[in-house]
């Protein structure tokens, strides 16, 4: 599902942390991930608002992703030494409220490596 678009979203990932490395803001890797995208001619929207549901309800309140890709994908980055599993705890159920079936959760903070997960449900 989505492979060839988080294929490509992973490439421009990869391109912002081998260029930036970590220990940055996770609003210094936002703007250059929105520059990286934008690039690769990648379509995608900034902090947008998705509406949430419960029992096919809309909420009044909303969710704001880090990137909304391909209009299908979320996309959250983190800046933080490690992912914990409330971040993609967080995520999964943000993915179930939004009724988005992919996402994909990335850490520029490890000093080791680009730590990220994708996510399906």
């Amino acid at each position: 599902m989505l492979e060839q678009e988080g294929y490509d979203l992973m490439g421009a990932v990869f391109e912002v942390y081998n260029v930036q490395g970590h220990g940055f803001l996770e609003e210094v890797y936002q703007e250059c991930l929105e520059i990286e995208l934008e690039m690769r001619s990648i379509p995608f929207v900034p902090q947008c608002d998705l509406n949430l549901y419960y029992k096919e309800q809309k909420l009044k309140k909303r969710y704001v992703p880090d990137f909304l890709v391909n209009k299908d994908i979320v996309l959250e980055i983190k800046a933080v030494k490690k992912l914990l599993a409330e971040h993609e705890a967080q995520l999964i159920n943000y993915l179930h409220a939004t009724k988005k079936r992919v996402g994909y959760l990335v850490n520029f903070g490890n000093t080791k490596e680009l730590e990220w997960k994708r996510i399906i449900i």
